[in-house]
């Protein structure tokens, strides 16, 4: 024990001697950063930080992947720095200083994909229950009526938690860059429903939304039915009520099953007893709540090595909770790709908008997506 006591007070010395190294540089640092604001020149410079990294790796031998992590770090620490030396006023600052609570929605057009009785529906009207509710066909029809004014807000389906991500509408939120006002999770129960003079030993074809298909796979395979895709659950149900065929059922909410006058022949078909959805609220304006807890963003990322994990560290070190990341390819770029992230946090935090203010400035298509309360 004596040498481990001994081995932990030079530890604890080196330590010591490693953050008066530490001050020093950040002071100097500092002193970068003052003269690069009186020369006007920008804080972030990419051949400067690669050379610093080579650097490290190089100078300490065999640990030289892990120096060149801590040196990641510094670095980071240090731009951070010379940012706050710099006028931290860009535009993502002035909108989140423009921007107010949600307003009275009595009254507004509210867009949603689907049909009466489908999932979005009735999320729409649990969001919005004094609002006009209209259905569009698709995604991408959702957000061209709030692109248009049509619609003030749309309600959209995202991420299931047994099926994965809603690809489509990351595409279309990463295309179009409108705000996320708002979110929801909605438990989702499917139903199995067919005409009222069918029996569960009648069906042979089920027909559903893709995402409804899939949280329900295991069900589906087990009583060896068929499978075919409609572009929403409650659509199925009209179709199969329009359709007449005893042999055809479709997976939907109870909620559709009724709208359409079908009867439910077995009930709880998801996979997952715990299936949910979450839903999100887009919008052409920024609004943000005094409650706001969620906030969402997209970028992409320089051809560098450790440039996702240097973005990632960024807010680790500010102790900040990643809840997703979804990479997109880039329209139009061969072996490119657009980042979706969303983090727990309040941007009227000032920590947390100096974070933003400085990845806006450093990373490629940065968008702030929103801040709202999930």
């Amino acid at each position: 024990m004596k040498d481990m006591e001994r081995l932990r007070a030079e530890t604890d010395a080196v330590d010591s001697e490693l953050i008066k190294l530490f001050c020093r540089r950040m002071e100097i640092v500092r002193q970068i950063g003052s003269l690069k604001k009186e020369s006007g020149l920008p804080v972030y410079d990419l051949d400067r930080e690669r050379e610093v990294l080579d650097r490290a790796s190089a100078e300490a031998g065999e640990y030289g992947d892990a120096a060149r992590l801590l040196f990641a770090d510094i670095i980071e620490l240090s731009r951070a720095l010379q940012y706050s030396a710099a006028d931290g006023e860009n535009a993502l600052s002035r909108a989140v200083a423009e921007a107010g609570e949600l307003p009275d929605t009595s009254g507004l057009n509210v867009a949603y994909q689907g049909i009466k009785g489908a999932n979005s529906f009735e999320t729409a009207r649990e969001l919005f229950p004094s609002s006009v509710l209209t259905e569009f066909k698709t995604f991408e029809d959702v957000f061209e009526a709030v692109s248009s004014g049509e619609a003030t807000f749309g309600v959209l389906p995202v991420e299931n938690s047994t099926a994965g991500s809603v690809s489509a509408v990351y595409d279309l939120i990463l295309k179009h860059r409108f705000y996320i006002v708002g979110a929801a999770d909605r438990k989702i129960r499917h139903c199995l429903a067919g005409l009222r003079q069918s029996t569960l030993d009648d069906i042979e074809i089920v027909w559903s939304h893709p995402q409804a298909l899939a949280q329900c796979e295991g069900y589906i395979r087990a009583h060896g039915f068929s499978s075919a895709s409609k572009s929403n659950t409650a659509v199925a149900a009209r179709d199969v009520a329009a359709e007449k065929r005893l042999n055809v059922a479709a997976i939907c909410s109870p909620a559709a099953a009724e709208e359409y006058g079908l009867r439910i022949l077995d009930s709880g078909l998801q996979d997952d007893p715990f299936n949910t959805t979450r839903f999100i609220v887009i919008s052409k304006r920024l609004f943000i709540p005094d409650d706001a807890n969620k906030i969402s963003l997209c970028f992409s990322l320089p051809h560098v090595k450790g440039s996702l994990y240097t973005v990632l560290c960024r807010f680790n070190s500010l102790g900040l909770n990643l809840t997703k990341i979804e990479s997109r390819p880039s329209k139009g770029k061969d072996f490119e790709y657009l980042f979706y992230l969303d983090f727990t946090g309040n941007i009227r935090s000032k920590k947390v908008l100096d974070l933003l203010v400085r990845l806006s400035r450093d990373l490629p298509e940065f968008s702030f997506l929103g801040n709202y309360r999930e």
